[in-house]
């Protein structure tokens, strides 16, 4: 099949490059690199099943002649982290709201199938643990920036859902949940690659806040596997999935088995909220997915337990300090 991932060159997006290209489908990744980066793809570069257009995701022309060859389409383009979420509030907005309106556009123009990956942000400041699909969403005021954001994916879900309903146009959401893994960064304050780099260089490992508030961490590779199945899946169309795993940790406890699993002398530094993303910022206390719903439609069952997660970015991050390291001596005279 002819596949479309918008994203291609991000984090999630290019492991799911990699799966489809290894399963032999013909791969077109559309990205504008701003935060993308093409050491992501760059070994599906010269492959004959994968080709990579740099354009925006508003540009409507564009994403209309990728879509019209495709077969599928997976929609992951979107600003992603919390901090890149703070500091560019306008940006955030008007890429995930518009490049998806354009997308979904041209996937009806052409009746294409299409995945679009959403967020467990949505849920907000829902007391009701774990979230369930069908539940409330709890949006937070809207001069608090945090929740432009959640409210941006959800309209993007209910924009994917009115095409359904006016024209049974087969599309599934996914609501993913702390998606971790190699080539992840923490240029945008995900946390769990700040912490790994962090402890590989022995210094302190900021949590914010009191380290309390929890999360479930899922390896991109379980994930990308969810998206494939539920793509293909006819039932799962007009559907809304959650994707994540059910082991909870504290972000402090996070901390602690980082610095354990890397052998670092790092100790663990409490910053405020405040102090790191401004008066106004407002955090959820615990995110939890509901599983039940994934696991009946595709057998959903993670692989990867939140040990190996950080065994896995440790070895990735450690690799590549190395090869930083010899290109450095490298290029001395």
């Amino acid at each position: 099949m002819r596949i479309v991932v918008t994203g291609g060159a991000g984090f999630i997006g290019s492991h799911l490059c990699d799966a489809l290209v290894a399963s032999g489908h013909s791969v077109l990744a559309l990205d504008d690199f701003s935060t993308g980066r093409h050491e992501n793809i760059a070994q599906l570069e010269g492959h004959p099943l994968f080709s990579l257009v740099s354009a925006d995701i508003g540009d409507e022309g564009m994403v209309r002649e990728c879509v019209a060859g495709a077969d599928r389409v997976f929609h992951l383009a979107s600003a992603v982290g919390v901090r890149l979420i703070v500091e560019q509030p306008v940006r955030t907005i008007e890429t995930i709201v518009h490049g998806t309106a354009v997308v979904m556009k041209a996937c009806a123009r052409y009746r294409k199938p299409v995945l679009v990956t959403s967020t467990s942000e949505v849920y907000g400041k829902s007391a009701k643990v774990p979230f369930s699909e069908d539940d409330d969403l709890v949006i937070g005021p809207s001069y608090r920036r945090r929740w432009g954001y959640a409210c941006s994916k959800a309209l993007d879900e209910f924009l994917a859902m009115a095409y359904w309903h006016h024209s049974r146009m087969p599309v599934t959401i996914v609501r993913l949940f702390n998606t971790v893994g190699p080539r992840q960064t923490g240029q945008y304050g995900m946390v769990l690659p700040r912490f790994v780099q962090q402890a590989l260089k022995d210094e302190p490992l900021t949590v914010y806040g009191d380290g309390s508030q929890t999360r479930c961490f899922c390896h991109v590779k379980d994930v990308v596997g969810a998206l494939i199945k539920l793509m293909e899946l006819p039932s799962a169309r007009g559907q809304i999935f959650n994707v994540g795993t059910r082991e909870e940790v504290s972000i402090r406890e996070l901390a602690e088995r980082v610095i354990q699993l890397a052998g670092s002398r790092s100790t663990i530094k409490l910053v405020p909220f405040e102090e790191a993303y401004g008066a106004d910022f407002e955090d959820m206390q615990r995110r939890v997915p509901d599983l039940s719903k994934i696991e009946r439609a595709i057998g959903y069952a993670p692989r990867y337990t939140l040990d190996e997660i950080i065994r896995d970015m440790i070895e990735y991050y450690s690799a590549k300090r190395g090869g930083a390291a010899a290109a450095a001596r490298a290029s001395r005279p």
